[in-house]
């Protein structure tokens, strides 16, 4: 029978799956920051980057999926995120891309495919346009990379709500500043108003292998933001995730990892 959790009624409960025991992990310091990292596996590395406010526990259903298929799955906590700590400057993609880039110095990796999901999404993106010879290429799923493809209304939900709690328990279980977790989303709550704001040369100039992947459900990004972003990367395609939202790793895991692995048989 196959996985799903359609209303996130097992992600409130428990989380996501757990993760398999790590061949490696720590922290690098870089830049007024620790930032938690793990691998798993061996073989091609692939580095998968969470959402925000969320952590790298989140990818619990993908990284067992990668290992089989003979991936090396890298897993970073995002400044500020999880067990990652931050400095008192406002969050930003930019600086959030500069440690993934000092982790992956770190584990001595020059290039790894790039699984992104929501802000996770988009610090790949920065990466990609930043240092392409980094990254193999850029799986980008569910995320805006200008303010014009978010939604402005989002009508609350019982799933956001489950979600939204998960994210506060998994935070006070995490955190090295537990009781932070209010002031935390309204710091990346102000990243995410700002930010990001690429233009549509900025995205002309992207030149590693891209799919824009979009939910049929997403609650967040609008589907032609999607279909802007494939027609404006070049060689970028489209790739829509049927009955599923902007949480579909937790909700279909079968379904996103089959095309996180078809992506990756692409490369």
């Amino acid at each position: 029978m196959t996985f799903a959790d359609d209303e996130l009624l097992a992600f409130a409960e428990h989380g996501a799956a757990p993760l398999p025991p790590a061949v490696t992990r720590g922290h690098v310091s870089h830049d007024g920051a620790r930032i938690w990292y793990a691998t798993y596996g061996t073989g091609i590395p692939v580095l998968l980057l969470h959402g925000g406010l969320g952590h790298s526990g989140n990818w619990g259903h993908q990284v067992p999926a990668l290992i089989e298929a003979g991936y090396q799955p890298i897993l970073i906590d995002s400044r500020g995120h999880g067990r990652s700590t931050r400095d008192e400057r406002p969050y930003s993609y930019q600086l959030m891309a500069s440690d993934v880039l000092a982790v992956l110095d770190h584990l001595s990796i020059a290039r790894a495919a790039v699984i992104g999901w929501s802000d996770g999404a988009c610090i790949g993106m920065v990466l990609a346009s930043q240092a392409p010879e980094r990254v193999a290429g850029l799986f980008f799923f569910g995320c805006n990379m200008d303010p014009s493809g978010t939604n402005v209304e989002i009508a609350a939900s019982p799933l956001l709500d489950r979600c939204f709690g998960r994210h506060g328990k998994d935070y006070a279980a995490l955190s090295a500043t537990p009781d932070q977790f209010e002031p935390f989303t309204k710091a990346v709550g102000r990243m995410m108003a700002s930010e990001p704001n690429y233009s549509a040369a900025d995205l002309a100039a992207i030149a590693v292998p891209v799919v824009i992947v979009q939910s049929e459900h997403d609650e967040f990004i609008k589907p032609e933001h999607a279909r802007y972003l494939a027609e404006t990367i070049p060689g970028a395609t489209l790739l829509e995730l049927k009955g599923v939202s902007h949480f579909a790793p937790l909700q279909r895991p079968a379904q996103f990892n089959g095309a996180v692995l078809d992506f990756l048989t692409g490369l």
